[in-house]
């Protein structure tokens, strides 16, 4: 089958970019602001996958998309007509739930830029994901007591596309992690056979589909924290890190699932890569173990007050993971977390394996960092936590190709 033509905007380390390339897309270009995060892309994706075809007048970089909307219009104009599909959205914490919800967050006004691009070049098909606050209110926009979904919504009917949003779960497509996040899909009005029916298909068949698509290979339809991530745990036997002098790894234990073995598919080292170990005090070390044995029965949610009292807690969320069911949401903080069942917080890797996204796509830049570089940085947990599952992306590959082949 010919391969369908797409840009991902705000790709961050390229989730996205992997679940359409894994769905027979062939990527053109990507717009991803942090070097951080586009090494990341490049390194997998655009050297060791060679899945763009990156056009001549864009250097191979990290690009703010207001400066490509300004320095290349008239390269996207003339893009009309050769782009099946923009793909991506905007950075979300202006929206999400699990930040501050800031209205007047710079970065909300990059939904104009979204529009802006989409309109320049004119794209057959629309793919928007963004975090579930998208759909709700704000109580001082313009448009007081509409969401900012319905705004976007309403732009693109404007710009000529029949579109349909929905709040999907990630975690009813394969994906470890109970995370819902708004997904809009538009249609050019103007191309053959187009119809509102075909932009409503779209969810019915990623739903119609997931059960096929999974069997395929070889997963199921449902995978836990400890069908993830298992086969990562230090008893395995301590080593130095691949990546990171003075700190500890792990060796790879036995495949013990069918996600497992999925996402270790064509992985010969005996070391996980960026599986590099934090290194916890022994106070933090024991406070961990008691939360574990203090939580055994309630596991997937913050901790309670009784026992942040106890241990004099000041920070704001940690959540005990559970080893029977999906995690809740990852964000870009690994130390909202504990692991199931060592006294530790999880690694990049096992973050990796939450998010779907395969033991050979290999992390570049700090693992964490701090403070005010926060503004600038992205490191591997956080490029992480902002990703799309390429698992699910996958999945709304496929349905997209559809769409296109009638």
């Amino acid at each position: 089958m010919g391969k369908f033509s797409y840009i991902d905007l705000f790709s961050g380390c390229g989730g996205l970019s992997l679940g359409l390339h894994n769905s027979n897309w062939k990527g053109i270009f990507a717009v991803e602001k942090n070097s951080d995060a586009f090494k990341t892309l490049e390194y997998n994706l655009i050297i060791q996958k060679q899945h763009f075809e990156w056009p001549s007048w864009l250097p191979k970089s990290a690009h703010d998309i207001n400066k490509v909307l300004k320095n290349y219009r008239k390269e996207l104009k003339k893009l009309r007509g050769k782009i099946d599909l923009i793909a991506g959205g905007p950075p979300c914490q202006g929206f999400s739930m699990a930040g501050r919800r800031n209205e007047a967050d710079e970065r909300n006004n990059l939904i104009n830029s979204y529009i802006d691009f989409v309109s320049l070049v004119e794209p057959n098909l629309i793919f928007f994901e963004n975090v579930k606050g998208f759909t709700m209110e704000f109580k001082k926009n313009k448009e007081k007591g509409i969401a900012y979904s319905e705004i976007v919504l309403k732009s693109l009917d404007n710009l000529g596309y029949y579109v349909q949003g929905k709040l999907v779960n990630f975690s009813h497509y394969g994906v470890p992690q109970k995370r819902t996040r708004f997904i809009l899909v538009g249609v050019k009005k103007s191309i053959p056979n187009a119809s509102q029916e075909m932009a409503d298909s779209f969810f019915l068949n990623l739903e119609k589909n997931k059960f096929i698509f999974l069997k395929s290979k070889k997963l199921n339809s449902i995978n836990t924290v400890e069908d993830a991530i298992s086969d990562l745990f230090q008893s395995n036997g301590i080593v130095e890190s691949i990546d990171s002098p003075g700190f500890m790894s792990s060796k790879y234990g036995e495949a013990k699932s069918k996600y497992q073995k999925y996402i270790r598919k064509t992985i010969k080292n005996e070391i996980p890569d960026s599986h590099r170990f934090a290194k916890h005090q022994k106070t933090t070390i024991a406070k961990f173990q008691n939360i574990l044995d203090l939580t055994s029965d309630r596991r997937n949610f913050d901790i309670s007050n009784e026992i942040r009292l106890r241990y004099n807690i000041k920070k704001h969320t940690i959540i005990p993971l559970s080893a029977n069911d999906c995690s809740p949401t990852i964000t870009t903080l690994p130390d909202d977390y504990i692991h199931y069942q060592e006294p530790r917080i999880m690694t990049v890797r096992e973050y990796a394996r939450l998010q779907s996204f395969p033991d050979w796509y290999k992390f570049q830049g700090k693992y964490t960092t701090g403070g005010k570089l926060r503004k600038q940085e992205v490191p591997r947990y956080s490029q992480i936590g902002n990703a799309i599952p390429p698992l699910f992306a996958e999945q709304a590959g496929v349905i997209l190709r559809n769409l296109l082949n009638g």
